[in-house]
């Protein structure tokens, strides 16, 4: 995630030492160390228990961390926090649980931040991104054509939060590039549960296919990042 994004949420949630956050989701730790760097304590949740043993050898030297595996509906606490964050996971709390325990959990004053990354590699200009198109309605004929994350996509979240009674509600985006050869490219396309799902023919021939055009035009494929950052806090 960019660090303009991190700087941004501890600005705002006024972080430093002796604060305390809670992440839902931690999956390998990719917004735990930022945090952890101001001085704050957390405590990270993840249904995988790979994810958990994961970060704790990670973070072990961190002594302001401690994970448990265990849902973000079924995380049972006093305690209440001075953050709440969640990277790219809240999507998977249903809204009407998933908001008001997040409100219960934060002090009052006690920042929510919420952010996804949505990466796109459809530009139709480009013609590798063609190329790739073509070989997805092969292999899974009748999937919508992806579509870049844009500002108006930001009204959801936004809302959602001003519904639950969050205050002082803001969204940001931020924008970036990334460039990876074939075999990386692959490798992020099998974390996506929507291809993971795939049967396994469909699957290989797709890979397969993506991969020979990422070969024949250049040998690499740009992708372009949006994260949508959201702050709300309670009152």
């Amino acid at each position: 995630y960019p660090g303009a994004l991190f700087s941004d949420l501890i600005a705002y949630a006024g972080l430093k030492g002796e604060r305390s956050a809670l992440e839902v989701g931690i999956g390998t730790g990719q917004a735990t160390g930022p945090i952890l760097a101001t001085g704050c304590r957390v405590t990270g949740l993840d249904l995988g228990d790979r994810m958990i043993a994961y970060c704790q050898k990670r973070f072990s030297g961190m002594p302001g961390f401690q994970a448990e595996c265990v849902s973000f509906e079924d995380f049972d606490t006093q305690e209440t926090y001075d953050l709440l964050y969640s990277a790219t996971a809240f999507h998977w709390v249903p809204p009407e649980v998933g908001f008001p325990k997040a409100y219960r959990l934060l002090r009052p004053g006690g920042t929510i931040a919420l952010f996804w990354n949505h990466p796109f590699v459809g530009r139709a200009e480009d013609p590798l991104h063609r190329e790739i198109q073509r070989a997805y309605r092969r292999y899974r004929p009748g999937t919508a054509a992806p579509r870049e994350f844009a500002e108006p996509d930001c009204s959801r979240y936004r809302d959602l939060l001003e519904e639950y009674g969050f205050a002082e509600v803001q969204y940001r985006l931020y924008h970036r590039t990334r460039v990876m050869d074939g075999a990386s490219y692959l490798a992020l396309l099998n974390t996506y549960s929507d291809h993971r799902s795939m049967e396994a023919d469909a699957r290989t021939g797709l890979l397969r296919e993506i991969r020979e055009a990422i070969e024949a035009f250049g040998k690499s494929i740009t992708i372009y990042d949006t994260v949508d950052l959201y702050l709300g806090r309670r009152v």
